[in-house]
């Protein structure tokens, strides 16, 4: 893409984090989900880059061209993944940027809230999508309510056995697994059946109007060269992050906040998520919560699929501050 700048950096001891820039200004950090890349923002960058903000968006830990972690688990805590985002923005703010505005998607919002609630001064203002802040539940792991809620079949529940989704995937190939997960765009949740995750038509998928063969091909290439595992770990790490984080039970997010999703994202869908979010309960953990926008007709990948709409609002956000 013209006038994006790739570039590497040595965070966290031994992860060399690859990270794209553009523009000049205050820094808007964006931080992708699975199974994307620093890429699922293509539309946003030259965006904000456009309208006076440098806009910097890394593969995260075990993505793409970021290189360096293990393959266990426990290398992708919330406490390691926003390790390397703080070192990142030692590398890269300038001396008198004290904090950064942050927009996330998918585990990239995840990462993004624990941010906020680690390093809250390193913060300005974030706006999430598609998964809002959830306090954690100091009597049941996320895993075990995820089996007992979904069962075995749930695609959180099959990723957790080591090595097995993946050589799953690799009968299937990456582009399919790809084209699969990306062009998913309904509320009902996603089942990965043992031995045929996509079912028996999983080939003959095709791609939304969002995406384009081109799209499909980048992420294809940085997925051959990486492999599922690093991406995978996250999932994998959740029950580790919610022992780790008992002192945090009951804590708040106490930075400026937005949040976006569309009202066919699976994570939407769940009837207690739509309560939560509407009817106080986000509001208790994220006091500064300023909006939160449902966009109808939209799925998960609402910052592809309706990127200028997306782009306004954050643009909208950006310019409260």
């Amino acid at each position: 893409m013209e006038g994006i700048q790739h570039k590497t950096v040595i965070v966290n001891g031994n992860i060399n984090m690859h990270y794209v820039e553009m523009g000049q200004g205050p820094i808007v950090l964006f931080l992708h989900g699975f199974p994307e890349l620093w890429y699922t923002w293509r539309h946003q960058i030259p965006f904000v880059a456009a309208s006076g903000y440098r806009a910097v968006a890394p593969d995260l830990r075990g993505f793409g061209d970021t290189t360096g972690a293990s393959d266990d688990p426990a290398a992708f805590t919330m406490f390691r993944v926003v390790g390397d985002l703080v070192a990142l923005l030692d590398s890269v703010a300038r001396s008198d940027e004290d904090n950064v505005y942050v927009v996330g998607h998918d585990w990239g919002a995840i990462v993004a809230w624990n941010l906020c609630l680690y390093r809250p001064d390193r913060v300005k203002a974030v706006l999430n999508m598609s998964v809002a802040f959830a306090p954690r539940n100091p009597k049941m792991s996320p895993l075990v309510a995820l089996h007992s809620t979904y069962g075995d079949d749930y695609y959180i529940c099959r990723f957790q056995g080591r090595g097995e989704i993946e050589a799953e995937f690799d009968k299937i190939g990456t582009k399919v697994v790809l084209k699969n997960f990306l062009s998913y765009r309904s509320p009902s949740p996603l089942f990965l059946p043992k031995g045929k995750p996509f079912g028996d038509s999983h080939g003959e998928t095709n791609l939304p109007p969002w995406l384009t063969e081109e799209d499909l091909d980048y992420y294809t290439e940085k997925f051959d060269k990486s492999g599922f595992t690093g991406p995978i770990n996250y999932y994998r790490a959740l029950d580790m992050n919610w022992e780790l984080m008992a002192p945090w039970s009951g804590a708040q997010i106490k930075v400026p906040a937005m949040f976006i999703v569309g009202d066919l994202d699976l994570t939407y869908a769940v009837p207690a998520n739509r309560e939560y979010i509407h009817k106080g309960g986000f509001k208790r953990y994220v006091p500064f919560l300023r909006e939160v926008v449902v966009i109808k007709g939209v799925g998960h990948f609402l910052h592809e699929e309706k990127p200028d709409e997306v782009n306004n609002h954050i643009l909208d956000f950006l310019k409260n501050f």
